[in-house]
């Protein structure tokens, strides 16, 4: 069995802190999302804010949409936990391919997560999210290149 060239999901069980810095705005905006979810607050808000200190306001909708799709709000992260979870990693890798336009793989990455027909509606959003990060100047880490 090979055990080179396969990938490393690598956001998995990192800390936030060492999140690049388009992940960690990601990630830092998902569990605002979530937790805005789980208290009963409204979430786009909650969202938002995260996603306006890097000039990237305008992609809270997408990414309410993504989330929303992928329904996942029992397997991320509170805002205080030490380490990304393994759905959170997920939805940064998905997020990730989305912006380097391989719609393909990040459907696979968001069929982790959820159904076809919710990961197949996610991939829209992810792409106008991944856009907007781009045009902001705000590049994510391609997953694919990490290899163990």
């Amino acid at each position: 069995m090979a055990t080179r060239g396969i990938p490393t999901w690598p956001w998995s069980g990192t800390a936030p802190e060492e999140l690049p810095p388009a992940e960690a705005v990601l990630l830092d905006a998902c569990r605002a999302w979530v937790e805005a979810t789980r208290t009963g607050s409204a979430p786009l808000v909650a969202l938002r804010l995260p996603l306006v200190t890097e000039g990237i306001a305008e992609a809270a909708g997408p990414l309410d949409a993504v989330l929303r799709a992928l329904a996942c709000p029992g397997s991320m992260g509170c805002r205080l936990c030490p380490r990304v979870t393994p759905a959170e990693g997920t939805l940064l890798i998905g997020l990730g391919l989305a912006q380097r336009a391989t719609r393909r793989e990040a459907l696979a990455a968001f069929l982790q997560l959820a159904p076809p027909a919710p990961a197949y509606a996610a991939i829209g959003p992810a792409l106008t999210v991944a856009l907007m990060m781009r045009r902001a100047g705000l590049l994510m880490a391609n997953p694919l290149r990490a290899t163990s």
